[in-house]
This record gives C-alpha cells, sequence and structure tokens, in this order.
C-alpha cells in the first residue's frame, strides 16, 4: 500500500516541505532513497525498536521509501516520527484518512519517546503557508511553534499518541499561545541597568546616541575601566523588538537549536559574547551540516566583542562584508544559504599589549613599535565601518565612593525610543531602511546635509585626521543622530562637533598628542 506523510526540511532559517511516501510490498529488504543522510539512514534501527517496545508491528515487508524532493539533502533525526508513521500507515496498522491534513517531525529514541527538534518555529511557518491543518512536534518544541497563529500545533511525548490520534482513538489538545501578550510580557525587563555604572558620563552618552541610531561602537581603554560592564548594559536602552523583529530572531535561534525548553517567543534582543578563539566559520555560520553562526545568532541585538585585537585576523575580516550588507552568504559547492545579520557591533579594547598607555597613573612599559603593531592587528577598513570611537579613562575614586545612583536605563531608553521613533517616520518610504546607520549616500544627501559652519567643521577634520571617504559618511551619520536625540530637524555644527570627537581613536592618528 502507498501512503504519503509530509515533514519539512530546513534551509537557512526557512523550511521546504518533504514528502515522505512509503509502498510495502513482498519481500523482506528495506530501501531508502531521496538523498538521506547517515543519520536519516540510520532511522530505520531507532523505528523498529521504537515501534516495537509500544506494542506494534513492524512490517515484515519489502519497505521503499521516498523522501521528495530527491535533490535536496534530508538531514537529522528529525524525520524519524513522519517515516515511522508513513511504515505503519503502509502497513495499514494506521488509517490514512488524517495524514494529508498534518505535517509531522519528530526524533524518536528506542523506547518511543519523541525527542526535541531544532527549527520547530520554520516548519511551523511553512505548515501554515501550505495550508496544512495542524503541525505533530515534539512537546519540548510545542510553544515554541504555537506562536504562529492559524494552526493547530500539538505537543506529543511518545509515538503511541501519535498513532491513536490519527486512528481516531484519542483527541489531542492544541497549544494555543496568545503572541502579543507572550511577547509583551517580559521584554522591558533586563538584569542589569545602567544605573549601576558609576561616572563614565560621556562613555554613557556615547553609548546613548549608538543605541538611538543603530551604530556600532568601539571602546578602548586599559584594564578596569568598565567597558565591559557597559557593553552587557547596552541591550537594557535600546528600543524593544517589534514583533516582526522577534519572529525573525526566534526563527534564527530555533534553527540553530538554541531555544530554551518551554520557550516561545524571543523578547528581548540578543546580546551575543563569544570568545576570542572563535573560528571564523563557528562567527560567519556554514559547516559541513550548514548552520547560523554568532553574528546569526546577533541579529537584531548585539555582537560584543571584548579584547577585539586577541581575535585572528581571519575572524576580523570575515566581518566586514556582513557588518556592510547586513546579511551573509554561504556559497558552498553543493549549496548557498543566506543569514540575516543585522547586529550592532560592540568592541573593546586596550590601548597596548600591558594596557596602560595614556593611563594618568600608571606608566605604560610598552615601545612605540609595539603599540603601534597591537593597533594594527585591528585593520583600517574596519575600524572604518565603526561609527563611535571612545576613549575611555579610569573612574576617580570620588565617583566610585558616590552612593547615589545614576541615571537609569528606563530614562536613556525613552531618549532613544523618541530618537527612534523619529527615524522610522523619516524612512517610512524607504523599505529595509530603519535607522541612521542603515542610510545610503543617497539617503545622507537628503537627510543629513550640515550647515555652512558644521560642513567647514567637517572638512577641517577630514584633513586633520586623514579619514576616508567611509568615515566622512560615518560621521555624518552619528552627527543625524545626535539631532534627533535633540529633536533638531537639521545638522548644525555642535551635531558635527560631537560625531568627529567619536572618531579620535582612528588607528593612523590616534595618540599623536
Amino acid at each position: 500500500m502507498l501512503v504519503k506523510v509530509f515533514g519539512a526540511a530546513v534551509q537557512g532559517i526557512d523550511a521546504l516541505v518533504v514528502t515522505i511516501e512509503v509502498n510495502c510490498s513482498q519481500g523482506i529488504r528495506f530501501f531508502m532513497v531521496g538523498l538521506p543522510d547517515a543519520a536519516v539512514k540510520e532511522s530505520h534501527e531507532r523505528i523498529v525498536s521504537a515501534v516495537e517496545h509500544n506494542g506494534y508491528r513492524f512490517p515484515r515487508k519489502q519497505v521503499i521509501v521516498n523522501m521528495s524532493p530527491a535533490d535536496i539533502r534530508k538531514e537529522g533525526a528529525a524525520y524519524d516520527l513522519p517515516l515511522a508513521v508513513g511504515i505503519l500507515a503502509s502497513d495499514e496498522k494506521i488509517e490514512t484518512g488524517k495524514l494529508s491534513e498534518y505535517m509531522l517531525m519528530g526524533e524518536l529514541s528506542l523506547d518511543g519517546s519523541i525527542l526535541p527538534i531544532k527549527g520547530a518555529l520554520p516548519i511551523a511557518i511553512k505548515a501554515r503557508e501550505e495550508g496544512f491543518k495542524g503541525l505533530i512536534i515534539p512537546k519540548a518544541n510545542v510553544r515554541e511553534a504555537a506562536v504562529v497563529n492559524h494552526l493547530d500545533v500539538y505537543g506529543v511525548e511518545n509515538i503511541t499518541e501519535v498513532i491513536r490520534f490519527l486512528n481516531g482513538e484519542i483527541e489531542l489538545e492544541p497549544t494555543v499561545i496568545d503572541t502579543r501578550a507572550e511577547f509583551f510580557r517580559e521584554y522591558t525587563h533586563f538584569d542589569l541597568d545602567f544605573s549601576d555604572v558609576k561616572g563614565q558620563e560621556s562613555v554613557k552618552r556615547a553609548f546613548e546616541v549608538a543605541a538611538a541610531g543603530g551604530h556600532n561602537i568601539i571602546l578602548i581603554g586599559p584594564p578596569g575601566t568598565g567597558k565591559s560592564m557597559m557593553a552587557k548594559r547596552l541591550p537594557s536602552i535600546l528600543p524593544p523588538l517589534t514583533l516582526q523583529e522577534a519572529l525573525e530572531t526566534t526563527k534564527i535561534h530555533s534553527v540553530a537549536g538554541r531555544m530554551e525548553r518551554g520557550s516561545s517567543l524571543l523578547s528581548q534582543r540578543p546580546f551575543r559574547s563569544p570568545h576570542h578563539t572563535i573560528s571564523p566559520v563557528a562567527l560567519v555560520g556554514g559547516g559541513t551540516f550548514p548552520q547560523p553562526g554568532e553574528i546569526s545568532l546577533a541579529h537584531n541585538g548585539v555582537l560584543f566583542l571584548d579584547e577585539l585585537p586577541e581575535f585572528s585576523r581571519q575572524v576580523l575580516e570575515v566581518m566586514r562584508q556582513p557588518l556592510e550588507d547586513r546579511k551573509i552568504t554561504i556559497a558552498r559547492a553543493k549549496y548557498s544559504i543566506e543569514y540575516p545579520a543585522g547586529v550592532m557591533l560592540v568592541a573593546s579594547m586596550n590601548p597596548c599589549p600591558c594596557g596602560y598607555y595614556n593611563h594618568p597613573e600608571k606608566e605604560c612599559i610598552c615601545s612605540p613599535g609595539t603599540i603601534q603593531r597591537y593597533l594594527g592587528k585591528i585593520s583600517g577598513p574596519l575600524l572604518d565601518r565603526i561609527d563611535i570611537q571612545v576613549e575611555i579613562v579610569p573612574v576617580p575614586f570620588e565617583k566610585i565612593s558616590d552612593t547615589r545612583p545614576a541615571e537609569s536605563s528606563e530614562s536613556i531608553r525613552r531618549r532613544v525610543i523618541a530618537a527612534r521613533e523619529i527615524q522610522a517616520a523619516r524612512f517610512a518610504d524607504y523599505p529595509g531602511i530603519h535607522c541612521n546607520a542603515q542610510m545610503t549616500p543617497r539617503l545622507l544627501n537628503q537627510f543629513a546635509v550640515p550647515d555652512e559652519a558644521g560642513l567647514k567643521r567637517l572638512k577641517d577634520a577630514m584633513n586633520r585626521f586623514h579619514l576616508s571617504a567611509r568615515a566622512y559618511d560615518r560621521i555624518l551619520k552619528v552627527a543625524r543622530t545626535i539631532a534627533d536625540l535633540e529633536g533638531s530637524e537639521g545638522v548644525q555644527v555642535q551635531h558635527i562637533n560631537e560625531a568627529v570627537n567619536y572618531r579620535n581613536l582612528d588607528r593612523e592618528n590616534w595618540g599623536d598628542r
């Protein structure tokens, strides 16, 4: 008897329908075709054990399984459940009436328990797009998939539940998630707050500007000045995710298998802080079995690179294009996958190997050549892509010992959100542009033209610091953000002045004073 069961394959952050055709006939052999990988081929042993452990008999016949489309590689153990259902249905142990209405995915253990899978959210989105009535997946993934509206999502723990449901012996209760309530429940709750940071008012201002315009930022200063402390608090002043951004971010984490058990929708912007020993593939994604990298896991959030010069040169250089294009294309001989990479880059570094160059009290023991070689690990093109460059100095004792709380993240966030609302209205007619950091040269000429005094100040800065054309654009973008924070219609000389001050760490001239 020939039957069809439906599953899905995840490619990039999207899914496509996989039709599993099973035919049982006379014989005793088992064939599986349709480009399955080793994990899918090994499903035969798991299915036999799971089925017979739960009181059913694996057919003693010739079983032919075809997974269509045949030119797409099927990877992982998530096909165990639809394969098992297809085999039992072909052997007339399961009624076939409901098979066309549901998509099934799940990994089987030897006792028939159904284990979690990756990519439940994009699979659920695809099931709704293709008009399936429902989706049957492991119970551990059910809340993640149930955020998709107009689709019945059933979480199951054992293959017996699935068999009895398809045979009409029991009813399963679909999981219902109020997506908006789930999203708004914790999106403003943060464990870290800028009120904990003593002093460093100028650096806090730089973070406010960076958050308001979505600008990349680098902090350079000696150890113990609070670089990492402030970077970890940046998400608390960023504007909240929109529902669309939350769904997109959740899809990426779902595909990577990074969703916590029982979680549904990510409501806070991600903060990723990879160690400096990370490989280029781990950062940008790819591999034998393609997975999103750290830069994609930080999409719509913050990618924090602590001790930037300690990262390998190759790792730093592969970031250049994603920072510009806000996406990553992984091209290999057999596949090409695109991952989103709209991140806000935050980096920190010491000014020299010993860490005390330009320190007001401690003496630096590094030679000028050593300092230049250390700073030279950060290439000019990468530094050009960082809009705001801030030198940070130690906090004096009077500030550290002050018991009065500093300005809270909530206060800063209100100003950031107001500036972002101005930008949202400005770029309403420009798809894909949401903040000042994403402006093209044409938009700069339209929205970020400085006044005459500002233009003169910008010309002086370009000549003095030998800045590149890209740095010129960055200064105008930052100046536009500063003007938005003040509610100013145009870019004025004071906005240019502050923006130029955020370029004073360009490698060619830093320390020449």
